[in-house]
């Protein structure tokens, strides 16, 4: 989406300073070459879109390894679930009710506290035709939004910032974490990945000790002494990101999202996590912390409109009570507290959250206390704008309803998206997702 809003780009601030010469790096030939180009492309380019700082913004969390989505969010009274799972089945005062019918996991306090106050929406039944139980394919589905038999290039979210976003800040796409998701993988590279703040910097050439440097400022010392050819495999200063670093023509981009972003960026976000202080208080886990960031980050003003965070573990194949317990505790007192922290900084009309899990679980536990991969499972959006409550219909767990003992989705997961791409970041999801799916009224 463009807007009107005319800003000094990163393009114009690497025209008048990097290319003036405030920044003496050494660079290779290949770079040297480039930099006309790189001013002549700057000045047609001065026009910023629509970003963090004005409009809406989407955080997305993944509920990594496969949720059990029957022990989330629980059909209560239904008899089939007790017999399939003699074990695993919540006792009526392990769960909180939201109807007659179904219910949170007890653990979920956080959840049932934002249902209760309108800021949570449920859906029920979540999944695609022909489903996948291989974590790395099916995550690889969610994330790229494709047919179970389509393999795509690019993200869903990466086709959304090709589509509405170019000419963006890099930063308008922010993952907490070690890799760039592929959901972010795009045509012209968008985005950083970062997991420590005060590591996420560059030290220029000649300036501070050898120990001093992270791992990515020594891989920025090595990309300026690589011949191009080489150029593809770096990049880790920013990162890891998904699919090439370049393109044809695109030697510029290359200069940008290293350099520039490396010095940039990173003094931005830094002073940004230095300078403010979360007004809620989050679990000590790393999807508290990884949602402390993000809220530090939006009241910070960047210019984000994608945050993308994860937490992991729930691949329960064995002895999976404990440890779903302390998961689902984890997810919804992390989610309620950067509510709250939103909800301090006056910025929760303009944030939505969403979660997913690459697949449900079995409806029949196993013999080892868990349960094995399974198909749809539900998924949470949380906010002050969305329509609150159950949405769709809870899968049949009656034995002839099952697809060899798997519940049958109810909502295409591409149908989530095309409501969130259409309803809260304006845009067309027809060109993203590659055909119209139904919206949900979730928004």
């Amino acid at each position: 989406m463009k807007g009107e809003l005319t800003l000094k780009t990163r393009r114009e601030f690497l025209r008048t300073s990097l290319l003036g010469g405030a920044v003496t790096w050494t660079l290779p030939t290949f770079l040297a070459n480039t930099f006309a180009a790189l001013q002549a492309e700057a000045a047609d380019k001065a026009t910023q879109t629509t970003t963090g700082r004005d409009t809406n913004i989407l955080v997305v969390l993944q509920m990594a390894g496969g949720n059990d989505g029957l022990n989330t969010v629980v059909p209560c009274g239904n008899d089939f679930y007790h017999r399939a799972r003699p074990k695993l089945a919540l006792p009526e005062d392990k769960i909180l009710k939201l109807n007659h019918d179904v219910g949170l996991h007890g653990s979920l306090t956080g959840f049932k506290a934002l249902y209760d106050a309108g800021q949570l929406a449920v859906i029920q039944g979540v999944g695609y035709p022909n489903p996948n139980r291989s974590h790395f394919r099916s995550t690889e589905i969610w994330q790229t939004a494709s047919d179970s038999q389509k393999v795509e290039s690019y993200g869903w979210l990466g086709r959304y910032f090709d589509n509405a976003c170019p000419g963006s800040d890099p930063a308008v796409a922010v993952s907490v974490g070690r890799q760039m998701p592929q959901a972010f993988a795009a045509k012209t590279p968008t985005g950083v990945s970062l997991e420590n703040p005060q590591n996420y910097r560059f030290i220029p050439p000649g300036r501070g000790q050898a120990a001093e440097m992270t791992s990515a400022e020594e891989s920025f010392r090595r990309l300026n002494e690589l011949e191009p050819e080489m150029a593809e495999n770096s990049g880790g200063t920013i990162g890891a990101l998904r699919g090439a670093i370049t393109h044809p023509g695109s030697a510029l981009d290359f200069i940008e999202r290293t350099a520039l972003d490396a010095q940039v960026s990173s003094d931005e976000i830094r002073a940004i996590v230095k300078r403010l202080e979360n007004q809620a208080t989050y679990p000590a886990s790393q999807l508290g912390n990884s949602l402390k960031l993000v809220a530090k980050l939006i009241g910070g003003a960047m210019p984000t409109r994608i945050y993308y965070v994860s937490q992991g573990g729930y691949d329960t194949h064995t002895n999976q009570v404990n440890a779903h317990d302390r998961l689902l505790r984890d997810l919804g007192d992390s989610v309620k507290a950067f509510v709250e922290d939103m909800k301090s900084q006056g910025n929760l009309s303009r944030v939505l959250l969403m979660t997913f899990s690459e697949f449900g679980r079995r409806v029949a536990e196993n013999a080892s206390g868990g349960t094995d991969h399974g198909a749809a499972a539900p998924m949470f959006v949380v906010g002050d704008c969305v329509k609150a409550g159950l949405l769709g219909r809870y899968p049949s767990l009656a034995p002839e309803d099952l697809f060899q003992g798997d519940l049958k989705y109810q909502v295409d997961f591409r149908s989530v998206y095309a409501t969130v791409l259409e309803t809260w970041l304006k845009t067309r999801s027809e060109p993203i997702l590659g055909q119209k799916f139904p919206q949900l009224g979730l928004v």
